[in-house]
């Protein structure tokens, strides 16, 4: 299976933890796309308003297959080498989520006051180029 992650390239927190990404998978499983790349949310019926609901996570095999804000982050730790194991345990634990679930929303809603903003739109070393972004 092949994914696309699909960040704000503009947000310090959000780029730091793509590149955290990339480091941890080597391009294997994910290729990410910033939304500010309008043209190729169209390819996905993805809107720039709908990207502020949080990062999205799409199943390139199965575009229709996506997961957005802190579900993406619980799907992507679950696709890491030994990430099921946390991630069920996380989503096992009486509050956990709903509390993780918020703290996802208030991060979201702040990260360009709490982190800062990039002058300039961060690129991946793994983007979506050439044949893989028809693939979708």
């Amino acid at each position: 299976m092949s994914y696309l992650v699909i960040y704000d390239g503009n947000c310090n927190l959000c780029v730091t933890l793509v590149q955290l990404l990339e480091n941890l998978d080597g391009g294997t499983r994910f290729r990410y796309a910033p939304m500010q790349e309008e043209t190729l949310l169209d390819r996905y019926d993805i809107t720039p308003q709908g990207c502020e609901l949080g990062m999205i996570l799409l199943d390139r095999d199965n575009p229709d297959r996506r997961w957005q804000g802190s579900d993406a982050a619980e799907e992507i730790g679950q696709l890491l080498p030994g990430g099921e194991l946390f991630v069920s345990a996380y989503r096992q634990l009486p509050g956990l989520k709903p509390t993780g679930d918020r703290l996802y929303a208030q991060v979201r809603d702040n990260r360009y006051s709490w982190f800062g903003r990039r002058q300039a739109t961060y690129r991946s070393k793994y983007p979506l180029v050439g044949d893989e972004e028809m693939r979708g």
